[in-house]
């Protein structure tokens, strides 16, 4: 699936499947413990010259939070897709530039917001970590 074509630019719809967490700190105590992460690489295209660029971030969730409690894979992946399609939402709806490598900042960037908001201390990083396998997400247009 693809996300529909706004404001120039274009990236893929994130399905739970993208997001192939892994553990990177065991869970080792009760309570709030472990982390995850996971890694993707997806193209954002310019559509009116087919311009790309591999946008590559890395997804990091903790295990268990005091707030939320403990957080299976399942439904760390299905967050982490819902925070990606609502931050590249509202990223093509008014993109700061036609340029695919700042769109593709300006959604890590909101990414990062909206995911912190979902799970209090996950992130989107700049890389990826050393344990992970990136998700790379082909384009169809």
């Amino acid at each position: 699936m693809v996300l529909p074509v706004l404001g120039g630019c274009t990236i893929n719809h994130y399905l739970p499947r993208h997001f192939d967490f892994v553990t990177v700190v065991e869970k080792t105590e009760p309570g709030p413990d472990g982390w995850r992460a996971a890694c993707l690489h997806v193209p954002v295209i310019h559509t009116p010259n087919l311009d790309s660029f591999v946008c590559r971030f890395g997804v990091e969730m903790p295990i268990e939070t005091r707030v939320d409690g403990y957080i299976s894979v399942t439904l760390a992946q299905r967050i982490a897709a819902d925070c990606a399609n609502e931050a590249g939402r509202i990223v093509l709806s008014a993109p700061s530039s036609p340029s695919p490598g700042l769109v593709c900042e300006q959604f890590k960037t909101k990414f990062n917001e909206i995911l912190d908001r979902a799970v209090r201390g996950s992130m989107v990083t700049k890389s990826c970590h050393k344990k992970t396998t990136p998700t790379i997400i082909n384009f169809n247009l």
